[in-house]
This record gives C-alpha cells, structure tokens and sequence, in this order.
C-alpha cells in the first residue's frame, strides 16, 4: 500500500484524490496525512505535496495546469512576458473553481485531458500565440527550437494549430537563434523588407548576430551577455577588427529592443544608407 505523500511526489507532486484512491490509498489515509500536515488538500478532490511549486498549486486549485508565458518560463524557454498571473489550461469545456487571492488567467483552447502540474511546450506556444500575439509567440518558439525542446511532429502540430495568415511565422523560424531579443529583431526587420544573414562567422572577428548586405553588423546583446568590464572590452576588439575589414557594427541592447524600437529602427535604416552610398 502506497504512503500518501510518497505516491504525490511520484504523481509530480499535484493529483486527484480519485488518481491516488486508484493506487489503494483510502479517503481515511488522506484525511490523516492532511490532518498531520503531510500533504494539502488544495480544493476538495485535490491534493498536493508541501514542495509543489506555488504557481502549479495555483493552477491546480483553480482547475487545471499552467500554461501559456508561465508555464513557458518554468520550461526554460524564453518569454517576453513579465506577467507573473498564472495562466491555466482547463481544456475545451473544463470548469474554474474561485479560489482566494485568484489572478489566474483561463485557457479554454485546444482539446485533450488537462492534468495538474505545466503542460507541454507544444500547447503552451499555441496558447501564448492566443495569449499574446505574434512577436511573443515567434520569439518564445525560436528559443524552444534552439534548446530542442520541440520536435518535428511538434512543431508541425503547433503549426496547423495556429490561424492560416500566421502559419509562416512556424515556416519562418530558425533553431539557431541565440536569445529571444535576436528573434525579435529578425522578425521586425523582415517585417520591413530587410534581410539578415544570421549567426556569420567573419575571419579575425569571429561569430556574429547579423550581418546585412554584406557591411553591417547587428549585435542583439543580452544583459546576462555583455555586462561588465570583459565582456565590453571584448565587443570594443571586436568592433575594431570588424572595422579593419570594411564593417559597420550597431550593437541593440534589450532595454532598447523592447522598449525604444523607433529608434532602433531609425539606426538601422541610416546605417544601410550609408553603407550603400560608400559601396
């Protein structure tokens, strides 16, 4: 006979009580584990370990599994997002149960069995398409692509999920973007007619972003990236070996990517002009 809180943690630590009496544990066990402190009971019929994380625990009382940005960031992918409300996938026809203190956002789209705990990448990028458009969505699914955390068959999937008009968004994105503020400022620029050469490899000068028409280099410098006094140092050599050979280097860094796009923008325009009239 299985320990209530033994059998939690190897369920993830979420489940029904009707998941765990299918194993031998009886309602008398899980009332005297609750009683004792062992485990919580989130909602009646629903029961957690102490370690669950608090944003699962949430989705749990509320009626099913995080999703969406949330549930994207707990994956290890990268999110424009900063909402900190958990989103919930309670399925096509699931029902929500008020809870206090709920900030949960619902999720009704797409079909298939809702479980506790954060759903799969898959269902989480059809979501945040829905969610929050087209830019987080692109920028989420290149760095789920770049870290392999999406399959062929999976990425066909999200695709035929996603509206007609933007299926070229799947189509259009690449596993080798290095960050989701590269990913953004691809996506932009195409957007303006401008196309990037990504991840060029330039002799004396190394690896970089972007390289356009052949004499622009576009840097998309990540805080956790470019701080501090070496890794400064290093982008100034860089730039002055890129100028030796002929290139102009932009560098972006997120706050201006995300925040102050027009300006970017503007950069990268005159820049192209200039480098046109010289060539």
């Amino acid at each position: 006979m299985f320990d209530p809180l033994d059998l939690l943690t190897r369920l993830g630590g979420l489940a029904q009580g009707t998941q765990l009496q299918d194993y031998g544990v009886t309602r008398m066990q899980l009332s005297k584990a609750v009683r004792g402190g062992r485990i919580e009971r989130l909602r009646p019929g629903v029961f957690a370990t102490p370690a669950a994380a608090a944003d699962e625990r949430d989705a749990a009382r509320h009626g099913g599994a995080l999703t969406c940005a949330a549930a994207l960031r707990n994956l290890g992918v990268w999110v424009m997002s900063t909402d900190a409300a958990p989103h919930v996938w309670v399925g096509r026809r699931g029902r929500v149960y008020p809870h206090s203190g709920c900030q949960c956002v619902s999720h009704y789209f797409r079909s298939g069995r809702v479980r506790f705990g954060v759903v799969d990448v898959e269902t989480a990028l059809v979501h945040l398409y829905r969610c929050e458009g087209e830019e987080s969505f692109f920028a989420s699914l290149e760095s789920a692509l770049a870290q392999r955390k999406l399959t062929r068959s999976a990425r066909a999937r999200v695709r035929e999920a996603l509206p007609t008009h933007a299926r070229w968004l799947v189509d259009f994105a690449r596993s080798d973007a290095d960050s989701g503020l590269e990913s953004l400022l691809r996506l932009r620029l195409h957007l303006l007619g401008i196309a990037l050469d990504c991840q060029v490899v330039i002799a004396g000068v190394g690896r970089v972003d972007f390289v356009v028409d052949g004499r622009l280099i576009i840097e998309a410098d990540g805080k956790e990236n470019h701080d501090g006094t070496t890794m400064r140092h290093r982008d100034l050599v860089r730039d002055a070996a890129a100028s030796a050979l002929g290139y102009e280097t932009l560098h972006f860094d997120y706050a201006q990517i995300m925040h102050d796009w027009a300006t970017v923008q503007r950069s990268i325009i005159a820049a192209l002009k200039r480098t046109a009239q010289r060539a």
